[in-house]
């Protein structure tokens, strides 16, 4: 596995996310020779305690999230877990979905699937795709996973990872569209993960980047009333 950034879609002020912006951004990864190599998926899932007394409450993690990630092919039958409370990142089996909804202490609060097309451009991969609601088309945003294949360590692909980016984004400025993609880094040793880059790592760029999303959704929701 090499270098992963997880990026999302700001729009400018007063502009909202819609699927032409979408296929805009994908038509721009085929401008600068992107080879489209396929449909990657992901899913993340808001998950909250199922208490049966109040008292209790203080002993569960107030939410988690639950991650599949569809492409990452090395780990096909892996599920990862995010307490972004406490800082912790767990790798699971895919089973242990299963164990959970027997067990019945913690309930699906909400899931978005993130999904769409994935363009090879020599020793990058572009993954470019919408995150929707699950049993809804709703678009709630625009999702991007850039990864850099030969170097697995952060710090070593940090120049390389930003030079590309410049890149991207110059090429993504020419077609003029109302927004940018953002990048923030995660501490990453606040959750006990180290240079070496691993799929627990693409798990916590996920969670903090739906939490921007959700923000990003609430104030335009805020603008617009």
């Amino acid at each position: 596995m090499g270098i992963k950034w997880v990026l999302h879609w700001q729009p400018n002020a007063g502009n909202t996310i819609n699927s032409q912006i979408r296929n805009e951004i994908s038509q721009c990864a085929k401008s600068i020779n992107g080879v489209k190599e396929g449909r990657w998926k992901a899913t993340l899932t808001f998950y909250k305690p199922m208490l049966r007394e109040q008292a209790s409450a203080a002993e569960f993690p107030r939410e988690f999230l639950g991650i599949s990630v569809l492409v990452l092919l090395e780990q096909p039958n892996k599920y990862y877990f995010v307490i972004r409370g406490q800082k912790i990142v767990l790798e699971a089996e895919q089973i242990i979905q299963t164990i959970m909804e027997k067990l019945q202490s913690y309930k699906t609060r909400v899931s978005l699937n993130f999904e769409g097309s994935q363009y090879q451009l020599g020793d990058f991969q572009l993954r470019v795709g919408k995150a929707v609601l699950m049993q809804s088309e709703s678009l709630r945003g625009i999702v991007m996973e850039m990864e850099y294949l030969p170097i697995s360590s952060l710090d070593k692909s940090r120049q390389i990872m930003e030079e590309f980016f410049d890149i991207w984004q110059e090429a993504l400025s020419k077609r003029s569209l109302p927004g940018h993609f953002t990048h923030v880094e995660p501490n990453f040793t606040e959750y006990g993960l180290s240079d070496n880059y691993t799929s627990q790592h693409t798990a916590v760029q996920y969670a903090m980047v739906t939490t921007q999303l959700i923000a990003s959704a609430q104030a335009m929701q805020v603008a617009r009333n």
